[in-house]
């Protein structure tokens, strides 16, 4: 399901980048033939010039064509979550696929490239280590120390 919903939003983005380099390469060669700034600012008419325009051309092609091979390779690198994720209230498991519970370390893990790192949130830590952060403590601020 994951890879049809990919492929369908790579052919998207491509098709739409490819109808924008194709429109500049249509405007480039309709301001030739009909000499736009000419007919739409009064600028002095222009003859045609046939060679520059193809030679703009050839220049804008290349561009393009690497701008759509990087945008196929990078999004078909993304990874994304989307959708519901069933989790477990208590003890925050996710039910995979295949109704296998996982941890939301591995279950992202798995479907991502995030990294995780752990600690504890200022409420946590009070909770957690009432002897070392009392109320007054602002747990950001404890640095620990060798004993």
């Amino acid at each position: 399901m994951e890879t049809v919903r990919k492929d369908f939003v790579v052919r998207r983005v491509i098709s739409y980048e490819l109808a924008a380099f194709t429109l500049i390469i249509a405007l480039i060669w309709l301001d030739e033939l009909a000499d736009i700034p000419h007919l739409l600012l009064g600028a002095e008419k222009t003859p045609v010039n046939w060679r520059e325009s193809l030679f703009e051309t050839m220049l804008i092609t290349p561009i393009g064509a690497i701008i759509i091979y990087y945008t196929n390779i990078l999004i078909r690198r993304m990874k994304y979550l989307e959708g519901f994720l069933p989790i477990c209230s208590s003890c925050k498991k996710i039910k995979d696929e295949k109704d296998n519970w996982q941890p939301i370390e591995s279950y992202i893990h798995d479907r991502t490239e995030a990294q995780f790192s752990h600690g504890l949130c200022p409420c946590c830590a009070k909770k957690l280590y009432p002897e070392i952060f009392s109320d007054s403590d602002d747990p950001k601020q404890y640095v620990p120390t060798n004993r």
